[in-house]
This record gives C-alpha cells, structure tokens and sequence, in this order.
C-alpha cells in the first residue's frame, strides 16, 4: 500500500488526469480496473474516474509497486538546455519571455533538449521555484507558442492555477497580442481588419488563406495598422484577434504583401535582395484585458508588457541597419499593392483565394 497527498499544483484536476501524469507507464484499462475495484481510494473511500482533487486530499493505492518506481533524479534532461533568458517580467505565478528567432518553444524529433520550455525549466530550477521531485504532476508550462523563426513574447505559467487560469484567458481572447512585421510594397490602406478563411495542409505544413468557408476551413480576423513606409517595405503593427498557424505570415501574403523574410509565403528573389533567410515578425506586445474573474491573477487585469529591441525596428520605423550590405533594396514600384500572393494548390479541394491580382492583358 502507498499514499500519495495531493499538493496546491495537483488540486483540482479529475482523478483520471492526475493518474495518467503521475503513472506514466500505467494501462488504461488497468487504471479503470484499480478504481472500479477500489484498489485506489480516495480518503479512504472509493471513488470515481471523474472525482476532482482537491489540496490535502490524500489517494491510497493497493497497486504494482512496478508504477512507483522512481526515476533517476541526478539528471534531468532539461538541465542539458542553457538556463539564460531574456525575462520581460516575472512574479510568484509568472513568466514572460522575449523568445528569440531560432529557437523552438517546444523539443521536437531533431533537437531534443534545447528549447524554450527547457530552458525556463532549468532557470526555474536553478532559482529553487521548479523540481520535478516536488511535484506529482505538475512542470511549468507555456501558455502560448510562436514559430521557430519568430521572435517575442511568450508566456510561461509557474503554478498549476495559473496555467489554468490563462489559458481560460487565451480562449476566450482576454489576452490581446500585437505583431510587428516588415511586409514588402506599399499598402493602399493603412488601416484594415482583414477577414478570410484559413485551411491547413499538414503535408505540405503551410495554410491557405481563402474567401470562401470549406468543410475544413477555419475563421481568420488580422487587424493591423501602418507605422512606417521607406524604400520599398513598410512596418506594420497586426492583432491577432484570431490565433491560426502561420495566419499573419499567409494573410499578409494573400494580400499581396508577404513578410519580408518569408520564404514559405513570400518571393526568394526579394528575400535574397534583402539578404533575409528568416521572416521579419515580432511578437512584441501583450495586453492582459480579463472579462471574467481573473483568480490569482487578478492584479494582472489592465497591465500591458511590450519588447523594447526588434532587430528590424526600432521607435515604431524601420530599422535598416540588418540590411547595410545589401546590394539593393526592393523599389516600392515592384511592389506595389497589386502584387499576388503565392499560387495556392492545384488540388481541386482548395479554391484559389481572391488575391486582387489584377488578368493580365
């Protein structure tokens, strides 16, 4: 028999979810037989797969002692990341972070260690706030992601709360998030809200803006405004009032002003002119604007946290200093406003989405 007490992090979860963290090596099936047979009790008591946890509560498990075999604590993978950050604010519940282009928010199959997550866990560790041997479930996570070679804010919570906490605030769009971007040619309006249709191809790992709605389509709203023009290439503040995969990247595209940057949805041969081999995108600002109880975030409602160095901006105009051994800078006649976006696919299941390229005579 042992006895697990549940802590502040591991409150409020459903028995089923909380078992499933803690027991990683356990079977489904088996977990479901050990509560119908009460071979896991709550308070003593026999309990349900869908029983909330509430701190101080205390579960009693007649199991394998296999499931409690503890893992080897002397090194953690995390710690294999670098514990360096650049913080733009942090309290007792949370972190924001300038992520910087590069770097992936998350491992993946070709870098196993290093990532942002990682290396919040190693400074969180180091500080004494995080260790794995603590908790029964809980690890710090992020709130949000952005794209590998996209730089900005990104949101760590520290508490199981406040996970909980923001991303109820991230769904329901009590978080307002604002992009700079560097697209290329001169929009006629300096002002729009943009409202389209987003679909994704996970094959090709690229999205679709389209007019119409389709069967796996989703709503995209880009609102952005106009800072500064020079040269060829203007500087544009978006909100994302809509969070789609590469939506900023593909909306300003299929307007005919890609990222400069980009080669995904934009043209190489400006990219190359500009000497750019990674999109020129910022997530530089966030706004906390609760609508509902914020819980013990409360005394974050109505605080706005902003990057104050961009690589390509600087005081809201373009900062031209990347781009000094350029050969030459794109002339806003090539890129005027009537240019395309990228040809979309050839698959009978997409529809050409209305670019305002203008036929040809």
């Amino acid at each position: 028999m042992r006895t697990i007490e549940i802590n502040k992090n591991d409150s409020g979860q459903r028995l089923d979810k909380f078992l499933t963290k803690r027991f990683k090596t356990m079977p489904l099936p088996l977990m479901y037989k050990y509560i119908r047979t009460k071979y896991i009790k709550l308070n003593g008591k026999k309990c349900e797969i869908s029983s909330r946890l509430k701190e101080g509560d205390v579960l009693t498990l007649y199991i394998k002692d296999e499931f409690f075999d503890a893992p080897v604590y002397d090194s953690y993978d995390f710690l294999k990341a670098p514990s360096k950050l650049s913080i733009v604010y942090e309290d007792e519940n949370i972190l924001l972070v300038d992520k910087q282009p590069g770097l992936i928010v998350h491992q993946d199959e070709n870098y196993h260690f290093d990532s942002l997550i990682s290396r919040i866990q190693h400074y969180l560790y180091d500080k004494g706030e995080y260790d794995p041997k603590d908790e029964n479930s809980f690890v710090p996570a992020l709130v949000n992601r952005i794209d590998r070679n996209t730089g900005g804010i990104v949101i760590a919570a520290k508490n199981a709360e406040s996970l909980r906490i923001l991303n109820q605030k991230m769904k329901s769009r009590e978080l307002e998030k604002y992009y700079l971007c560097l697209v290329f040619g001169t929009l006629k309006k300096k002002e729009d809200l943009l409202i389209d249709y987003l679909e994704k191809n996970e094959s090709q790992n690229r999205v679709y803006v389209l007019k119409k709605p389709t069967e796996n389509s989703k709503t995209i709203k880009t609102k952005y405004k106009v800072l500064d023009e020079q040269r060829g290439l203007s500087l544009v503040e978006v909100e994302l009032l809509t969070g789609r995969t590469h939506q900023i990247r593909a909306h300003m595209a299929s307007i005919g002003h890609p990222l400069a940057g980009d080669g995904k949805y934009g043209l190489n041969a400006q990219n190359r002119a500009l000497g750019l081999t990674r999109q020129a995108l910022y997530s530089y600002k966030l706004v906390f604007k609760f609508e509902t109880d914020g819980g013990i975030l409360s005394y974050l409602d109505g605080k706005e946290f902003s990057v104050k160095t961009i690589w390509f901006a600087k005081n809201g105009k373009i900062d031209f200093t990347p781009f000094e051994n350029m050969k030459t800078l794109p002339s806003s006649k090539e890129n005027s406003s009537k240019k395309s976006a990228p040809k979309s696919q050839k698959n009978k299941n997409y529809k050409k989405p209305d670019n305002r390229k203008k036929p040809r005579k």
